[in-house]
């Protein structure tokens, strides 16, 4: 089964993730896109054909990538292939700038190196969305029922048309950044580039912005040095310990597809992506004046909505996934919207999470304020309060899970000793508690997991939250 989740299709390399199940499900985006081209309600109809294909550093993405491209030209599409490995929000830009109906990324984004993935892009280069990827699905599995296969070039060897995407992306990036004020700034900063996409990106950028940089892991590996490409506190120790010793005023990092950011703070701190987002709103809407909405995911912090109401910013809440994020960002001016797993984008911007972006965002709001962003969460938590935020993956049987989800679903009145003043089940289920406390749980797609989300005001009662919700799991 091809199922396409929160961010695509992803699979181990060698059993799932095969070029015969690459070419089947690519087959299933060439037909859904030529039932577009020939719908004449749709926002394709009358396009060219084209479709931007691109892949991360991971283990074949070349080579899954010219297989895809073989199945869209023997469907008369016009595959176009990022010469090299690129970024995902670089692809998601591409496809915007060039107009095309489409695009596919082999990426497993953040996933340990024995997974690849296959995501693809509608025409405003937003992942796809549930309805668009429910279609996909449906074609894909009568692709199977009829044995469908394809003769095919040796793997490899199919020959594409190539493009170099990032002049038209740093083009966009200096009209969103204010280089002149980091320039100002002679910022040192240190760089994770994690052997993903990013390089080439980020430490170039900042180069021009004329930021003194130091650099790790901007080699490529597919094994990407034997961790998982995140950019998560162990993901940026190497960082965080450069920062500590004086080298450097600020740590940026990306994820294998540079598509989540990891930031640390002037004194080694590991900020975490709803800090960012909290940070990032302030910064646009204070220091550059800009309009609109903001827009966060249901496990996403509170701290956005107290930042927004400080502001006077009005808040929308969506499911988890960029691809909703996306849509509404489509439909209204948001000056910024984010995830708690670490993805961003901005206004004038692309649908999709961008982490080159949001590096450079806070690299512009230290130069701005000429603040370490710690200082700068303190100035707001003066004003709004402190936020302390955790999430615990709870490992359960099967069976387990289910009992779980069914007695979370029933809702409760108290949670510990906690009053439940709202149960919220646009995603999973999510108990609104006093004083902007609350805890969510969300069942994980693809592993044995319910995530555990949770707020509060003060250490103590996290601590408090977590043992009360610990305890309610226990079936």
């Amino acid at each position: 089964m091809i199922k396409f989740g929160t961010s695509g299709w992803r699979g181990l390399i060698a059993r799932d993730f095969t070029f015969e199940n690459v070419r089947l499900a690519t087959q299933g985006i060439a037909q859904h896109l030529k039932n577009e081209l020939g719908n004449p309600n749709s926002t394709i109809h009358g396009l060219k054909p084209v479709v931007i294909i691109g892949h991360d550093t991971r283990f074949l993405g070349r080579e899954f990538s010219l297989a895809a491209a073989e199945v869209l030209a023997n469907n008369g599409l016009i595959p176009l292939l990022c010469q090299r490995d690129a970024p995902t929000p670089v692809i998601s830009y591409t496809i915007r700038n060039l107009k095309a109906i489409g695009g596919i990324n082999m990426t497993a984004s953040h996933n340990p190196a024995e997974y690849q993935g296959l995501k693809f892009s509608t025409s405003n280069g937003a992942p796809a969305t549930p309805e668009v990827t429910q279609q996909i699905e449906a074609i894909i599995q009568q692709l199977q029922s009829k044995e469908w296969s394809t003769k095919s070039a040796v793997v490899g060897t199919f020959q594409c048309k190539t493009i170099d995407p990032q002049p038209a992306y740093f083009k966009q990036i200096h009209k969103l950044i204010d280089f002149k004020a980091i320039k100002k700034a002679k910022l040192k900063v240190a760089v994770e580039l994690m052997y993903g996409t990013g390089r080439g990106y980020l430490d170039t950028l900042l180069e021009q912005a004329g930021a003194k940089i130091t650099v790790f892991h901007n080699e490529l590996n597919p094994l990407f040095g034997g961790h998982h490409p995140e950019p998560n506190a162990e993901g940026m120790a190497e960082v965080s310990k450069l920062v500590r010793s004086g080298k450097a005023q600020i740590g940026l990092g990306l994820d294998g597809d540079a598509d989540r950011f990891g930031i640390v703070d002037k004194d080694g701190t590991w900020l975490t992506p709803n800090q960012i987002l909290a940070l990032a709103l302030y910064h646009l809407k204070k220091n550059r004046k800009w309009t609109g909405a903001v827009v966060r995911t249901v496990p996403t912090s509170h701290q956005v909505d107290a930042v927004a109401e400080l502001l006077g910013v009005t808040l929308h809440e969506t499911p988890v996934g960029f691809k909703y994020i996306g849509a509404l960002m489509e439909k209204e001016p948001i000056i910024v919207g984010g995830e708690e797993s670490g993805g961003l984008s901005v206004k004038g911007h692309v649908p999709e999470k961008d982490g080159i972006l949001a590096c450079l965002l806070m690299a512009e709001l230290i130069a701005v304020e000429r603040k370490s962003l710690g200082q700068i969460l303190k100035d707001i938590e003066r004003k709004t309060g402190e936020f302390y935020t955790d999430r615990l993956n709870l490992k359960l049987a099967p069976e387990q899970k289910e009992a779980v989800l069914k007695k979370l679903a029933g809702g409760f009145d108290k949670i510990g000793g906690f009053k439940v003043e709202k149960f919220i089940t646009l995603d999973g289920f999510k108990f609104l508690l006093p004083n902007r406390e609350w805890v969510a749980f969300r069942a994980s797609g693809t592993e044995p997991l319910v995530r555990c989300y949770i707020e509060a005001r003060s250490k103590a009662q996290l601590q408090k939250l977590r043992k009360a919700c610990e305890a309610l799991v226990k079936v």
